[in-house]
């Protein structure tokens, strides 16, 4: 953060096997996984995921929604953002990772399976921006 409370992301766009997009948009399915209920777990796994890629955390807001207790939520990140809503009942989550610059929101995919417990993983990679070179 500079001594103006800006925060700046290291590039605007994302470089990758000689090629230059805005960045990459993974969404991650979690099937079977446990913790789904609790806004502390969540919180905790995003934030080693954002600290893995290599992103820089701006804040985080969780909720909790009635009866099932699921959490939905946001990490706004200098170089996007990481949002996820969970299902306890169905024990299914689904995040949705956005990240620009030098970080690799691919590494979240591990963390999420391991930490929530998943039995099932399904995750889509999306080059974001891709016209714009």
């Amino acid at each position: 953060m500079s001594a103006t409370g800006v925060v700046e992301c290291s590039s605007s766009l994302m470089a990758r096997n000689g090629e230059s997009f805005a960045g990459l948009h993974v969404t991650v399915d979690l099937y079977g996984a446990k913790n789904l209920d609790s806004i502390q777990s969540i919180d905790g796994v995003m934030r080693e995921c954002i600290e893995a890629c290599g992103a820089t955390l701006l804040h985080i807001h969780l909720h909790h929604f009635t009866p099932n207790n699921g959490v939905t939520g946001v990490a706004v990140l200098a170089e996007s953002h990481i949002s996820v809503h969970t299902w306890p009942e169905r024990n299914f989550a689904a995040f949705d990772i956005f990240m620009c610059g030098d970080s690799k929101p691919e590494k979240a995919i591990r963390i999420l399976e391991e930490r929530l417990l998943a039995d099932k993983v399904d995750f889509n990679v999306l080059k974001r921006g891709i016209s714009l070179t």
